[in-house]
């Protein structure tokens, strides 16, 4: 079965909303051979609305300056889950309105490649809740950025998980990515 790998950049301060504005400098050879490395290990991307706008506006007119990495980000499937988007402007875009637990564990069990989603959100809960999501990878990155309202995007009202560490990778810069997976509800680490 195909797992959806989340990957989120995220501050010291808990920040992961407009992450380029404190993650370029941070993102150097090894980071990108390893976003590299995921992003060609996924067949499609998944996200909500807000992200999947904002890629769907930027991406299409960076395969010249991101080649072969661009080129993927645009070729592969992209699931929109939004009850309010009408039109994927994207390439390859499947919009998921309704039943999304259930679409997505359909999408689960088609042949294919590993599922990527950037950011932490509603969605990601929504995963979460589902037993969907399948791994956290948070990039730690040594910044401090003051603002955001970060707390709110990942952990809301209600919402709890508990997670096992499985990996940790190390870069040079000093961002830490921690790869964490979802604990069923009633196993203990």
């Amino acid at each position: 079965m195909r797992k959806i790998i989340n990957s989120t950049y995220i501050s010291l301060d808990g920040v992961i909303e407009n992450p380029h504005m404190w993650t370029m400098e941070y993102f150097d050879g090894e980071a990108q051979a390893y976003a590299r490395e995921l992003l060609f290990s996924c067949d499609a991307l998944i996200a909500g609305r807000v992200t999947y706008e904002g890629f769907a506006q930027a991406w299409p007119s960076m395969e010249e300056q991101t080649g072969d990495y661009g080129v993927r980000m645009n070729s592969i499937t992209h699931y929109a889950v939004s009850t309010t988007l009408e039109k994927g402007e994207w390439n390859n875009t499947v919009i998921i309105k309704e039943n999304v637990a259930d679409e997505v564990r359909k999408i689960k069990q088609q042949e294919g490649q590993d599922i990527v989603q950037y950011g932490f959100g509603q969605v990601s809960r929504t995963l979460v809740e589902n037993g969907l999501l399948d791994e956290v990878r948070l990039w730690i990155h040594p910044v401090m950025v003051g603002t955001g309202d970060a707390a709110d995007l990942i952990t809301a009202e209600g919402f709890s998980s508990k997670f096992e560490l499985a990996d940790t990778t190390t870069f040079g810069s000093g961002v830490i990515v921690a790869t964490y997976r979802p604990i069923a509800p009633g196993k203990d680490a």
